[in-house]
């Protein structure tokens, strides 16, 4: 899932010598958190809401508003932005991306074609698009969730069981976080299954492998087993 298919296309961006008070008008106006900034079409930094705030006058209850408005204008974006600001490439995934953000702590980032050319943003809202497609939730299946031996063809002897029962396979996700060394957690979703059969299929997984929980998104009901941590 690549950066490209997920970010905004739709830039807004703001000069470097624009002031200010234009870049606070344009967050408001568009309801965004950040501005990539341009000098002659390129990428000269970036201001986020937070620089704005932390560029206003320390105390500005002590302000009338419209000394405080002058100011806004008078303070300009170059003297506020970031100058090293952090970018993503289009042809990144959306994994790299949210690595990128989650380690230096930003909600988004400006995205940058082969020659540094701005070409969009990518933001915290849009890698949770990205999650939601990926975890196929839509589909309001049922999620099986275990601990399996890591081995070859673990997971298709789980996969075939939830097969046997008519199960439609909508996503297998793992990790290998926070489990005894040799095993990892996969997390399977599927759909029309019938759900008078979900004991049936609780029971053949009972003997062979670890079923942490099962979810049923649909009709909202969820069975928690041992060692679902």
């Amino acid at each position: 899932m690549l950066v490209k298919n997920w970010m905004s296309k739709t830039v807004i961006t703001v000069d470097v010598n624009d002031s200010m008070h234009d870049a606070m008008k344009l967050l408001k106006e568009h309801n965004i958190r950040m501005l990539p900034v341009l000098e002659e079409d390129e990428l000269v930094g970036i201001i986020t809401d937070r620089d704005i705030k932390r560029a206003s006058a320390s105390d500005a209850t002590t302000l009338e508003i419209h000394e405080l408005t002058y100011l806004m204008i008078r303070i300009k974006v170059i003297d506020v932005m970031n100058k090293d600001p952090i970018t993503v490439r289009f042809d990144h995934t959306v994994e790299e991306t949210a690595e990128v953000l989650l380690k230096n702590k930003i909600s988004g980032a400006p995205v940058v074609g082969d020659k540094g050319n701005v070409v969009g943003i990518i933001t915290q809202t849009d890698l949770f698009r990205a999650l939601i497609s990926l975890t196929g939730i839509g589909k309001k299946g049922i999620q099986f969730a275990f601990q399996l031996e890591d081995r070859p063809g673990s997971i298709k002897d789980v996969c075939d069981v939830i097969r046997s029962y008519n199960g439609r396979l909508v996503s297998i996700l793992s990790t290998y976080e926070r489990v005894p060394e040799g095993y990892r957690k996969v997390y399977i979703r599927a759909y029309n299954i019938d759900r008078s059969k979900l004991q049936q299929i609780q029971e053949e997984f009972k003997d062979d492998v670890a079923l942490l929980y099962m979810v049923d998104h649909l009709e909202n009901k969820r069975e928690i087993f041992q060692n679902s941590e």
